[in-house]
């Protein structure tokens, strides 16, 4: 059995059938043992979940009611003791045993951590692969069929984070591959979705400077100018209007893309050959 949290929330059965995921209280409850993998779930946090700081006087009752149907789903034995069952109760709480490597969520992790791994250690190729595949899994916002309260909404607040890391690394992996124009398309896509992150704005000026596409770079220079002006009063940071400058400047290099954001994960990043030159 596997289980699909990034889009929609999914239970998908050894053969490849997806089954229901019962009630949307019942897929909360789901969701939140699935995000404690193997770690102890107590009432607590099932009813902060639920109904974060007003809850019934019948909330522990509701939660008990709630998990005996989560219970239903995963097996035909609903009793908390039963053999095999993957949701067991303990004393404080309830336990969902299940591997990481049947939660999207836990293998989007690990891949993550795969690829900064392999690009601090210089193998950016491998780094890009696991990267790429750790992006694949995305096939949506995080549970996006379930209600959420305080305890999944930060769960997810980190996953969307992670992933932004993730394709600053992948990003950076490519361009480290001599690759980075290949990213063109992609970059116009993550400005439009991500129009006050400024690394990914860099990163396309960059790729269409390199390519050749200096109108296009120019451009593209001019649209971020004027979403931070609009959006924030702000005038673009010191990076890109390096980077302005290095277009306008008829220069044999082509200009240097902006470095990852240190994300503290240990990425070193070299400073440009160009700056350092003066």
């Amino acid at each position: 059995m596997r289980f699909n949290l990034i889009g929609p929330f999914q239970i998908v059965a050894g053969d490849g059938a997806v089954l229901p995921v019962g009630t949307p209280k019942v897929s909360q409850i789901l969701a939140v043992l699935l995000t404690h993998a193997n770690d102890l779930v107590t009432p607590d946090t099932f009813i902060q979940e639920l109904w974060q700081h007003s809850p019934p006087r019948s909330a522990l009752n509701t939660v008990q009611t709630y998990v005996h149907h989560a219970r239903r789903l995963l097996t035909d034995d609903a009793r908390p003791d039963a053999e095999h069952s993957l949701l067991t109760t303990r004393f404080g709480g309830y336990t969902m045993h299940v591997d990481d490597s049947a939660i999207d969520i836990k293998v989007f992790e690990r891949l993550v951590a795969r690829g900064r791994d392999e690009l601090r250690a210089g193998r950016y190729e491998a780094a890009a692969d696991a990267l790429g595949m750790s992006l694949d899994l995305w096939r949506g916002p995080v549970l996006s069929n379930v209600p959420t309260g305080d305890v999944l909404a930060g769960r997810i607040v980190h996953l969307e984070e992670l992933r932004i890391r993730a394709l600053e690394l992948r990003i950076e992996a490519m361009r480290l591959l001599g690759r980075l124009r290949e990213l063109v398309p992609e970059l116009r896509t993550l400005v439009h979705d991500y129009p006050l992150n400024e690394w990914f704005h860099g990163q396309l000026i960059a790729a269409l400077h390199q390519a050749g596409r200096r109108a296009e770079a120019l451009d593209a220079y001019r649209k971020v100018r004027r979403i931070l002006r609009e959006e924030l009063g702000l005038e673009p940071s010191p990076d890109i209007q390096w980077l302005h400058e290095r277009v306008l400047s008829p220069v044999r290099a082509p200009a240097a893309p902006l470095p990852p954001y240190g994300g503290g994960d240990g990425v070193v990043v070299p400073l440009w050959e160009s700056v350092r030159s003066g």
